[in-house]
């Protein structure tokens, strides 16, 4: 593990209250998500302090600290390597684990609930994805030229066996996520993409491997994880070893194949067709709305709801096409972010924090800017979702015109994205219309932020000039 790793999880456990505090670890793509038990406890400035730190999301019980793709993952695993040492911060942190839940439960909404256990199911497959989805872009760049046929048919292996038994994945992360067997989980979840299941009849319909794809599986699973709780219950714990998993599978198993696959089928078949209908009749307008509120979404915590339905998409279609447009929100607060740095000419710390968290925003990491730039600001926010409506609008018109681009994986955006584009006509054109997009999304979002973002309540907001009176002007205020 690097030691830079192993410096940064230091300085990170005393500012959240030490190992004691500390009631969970979790990372995802960018963010190392800490439970607290006490969040007052946390120094949030002297957290944002830390080098490597690249901005703070403070949520319902705990802290998110940004620290960027691939370094997040070195550093959560010495940060829980450093909580774990203490047995006394062990069991304290179980006893604030519970406070936690406690106060989840009572302030958890539905839909938030729901939200946040469907991105337990799915983020945790996007490196796979990631990692599969660059090498069939390699793999289709090989092809189209002609290159490497010795090699090809080993790297299409290599990139589509994780996508092949994706439902199966996912059936394991469902069952483990809603209190079920994981493996119980997957083996119900497994039926969904099995051969077999082409010698099935189900509403006068054959079935076909694969049929329902994540969808089917999630809902497999999700129903033998109620039937193993159901049995867990009721049978004698004699026999709860040998009744238990097999009631489990047999019960899921048949309503996987005689209804929740036909009838994620359908869902999944018109997710696809929507989203093909959308972009090729209504493209321009599709990308400038969900190019222009993704940024609020992701605020939100909305988006995760769009995890599945990429997922159903790149299984179904082999890419998304909804990807490339929502990641014109990141070129949107790039352009912003820019012109928040060329009016605030006197502010050197909002000039530093835009120096230094520009970079990742460029590959897609757009959290230090968002929290660090655009949204205590207030106007340039919103000026951000203007180039982001832009750019997806820039892509939509073309997927008007029939040339759609699509994304092979999620989780990278901005520029990090270009080696997971495909499309119809060959890997030049979705490139350059991505290009094109990005482009756009950050000449739209600099201009609209020049020319309306920095207000004079932006400039006193930040101390660049003396703020207004309340006789010249409205009190300065961070929803400006």
């Amino acid at each position: 593990m690097p030691n830079d790793s192993r410096a940064t999880a230091a300085a990170l456990l005393p500012l959240v209250g030490g190992p004691a505090n500390v009631t969970s670890v979790a990372h995802c793509m960018t963010r190392l998500r800490l439970g607290l038990a006490d969040p007052a406890r946390a120094d949030g400035e002297a957290l944002r302090a830390v080098p490597g730190v690249l901005g703070l999301v403070v949520d319902d019980g705990g802290y998110q600290v940004v620290l960027g793709p691939g370094v997040v993952a070195t550093v959560a695993a010495a940060f829980e390597e450093l909580v774990g040492r203490s047995t006394v911060a062990a069991e304290l942190a179980l006893r604030g684990a519970e406070s936690k839940a406690e106060r989840r439960r009572r302030n958890a909404t539905p839909v938030r609930t729901a939200l946040r256990r469907l991105a337990a199911v799915f983020v945790p497959l996007i490196p796979a994805l990631i990692g599969c989805g660059v090498l069939a872009g390699v793999n289709g760049l090989l092809l189209n030229a002609g290159l490497l046929p010795w090699l090809t048919p080993a790297l299409a292996a290599v990139a589509s066996g994780f996508m092949a038994l994706i439902a199966v994945f996912v059936g394991v992360n469902t069952a483990k996520e809603f209190g079920g067997t994981p493996v119980l989980g997957g083996a119900v979840a497994a039926i969904v993409v099995y051969p077999g299941v082409a010698k099935v009849t189900a509403f006068g319909v054959t079935l076909a491997p694969g049929q329902g794809g994540v969808l089917g599986a999630l809902a497999a699973a999700l129903l033998a994880t109620y039937v193993e709780k159901w049995c867990r219950g009721r049978v004698p714990a004699a026999l709860d070893v040998l009744v238990t998993p097999t009631l489990t599978v047999l019960v899921a198993g048949l309503a996987t194949l005689y209804g929740l696959m036909w009838a994620a089928g359908a869902v999944s078949t018109a997710i696809g067709t929507a989203a093909n209908w959308l972009l090729s009749t209504t493209g321009a307008f599709a990308g400038l709305v969900l190019g222009g509120l993704f940024l609020p979404l992701v605020m939100l915590g909305l988006h995760q709801a769009l995890i599945p339905i990429h997922a159903t998409l790149i299984e179904q279609q082999g890419h998304t096409v909804l990807l490339p447009i929502l990641a014109m929100a990141g070129a949107g607060q790039v352009g912003a972010a820019l012109a928040v740095y060329v009016r605030l000419r006197h502010d050197p710390s909002m000039r530093t924090t835009i120096r230094s968290a520009l970079p990742a925003g460029l590959l897609g990491v757009g959290e230090p800017l968002i929290y660090g730039v655009s949204l205590p600001l207030g106007r340039p926010f919103l000026t951000a979702c203007v180039g982001g409506a832009a750019g997806g609008a820039f892509v939509g018109f073309f997927a008007m015109l029939g040339d759609q681009v699509g994304a092979t994986a999620i989780g990278p955006s901005g520029w990090a994205l270009f080696p997971l584009l495909s499309g119809d006509r060959g890997w030049g054109t979705p490139l350059a219309i991505y290009a094109g997009g990005l482009l756009t999304g950050y000449a739209v979002g600099f201009a609209a932020t020049y020319l309306f973002g920095v207000t004079d309540r932006v400039m006193a907001t930040v101390g660049t000039r003396p703020a207004a009176t309340p006789a010249d002007a409205p009190t300065p205020s961070r929803s400006a």
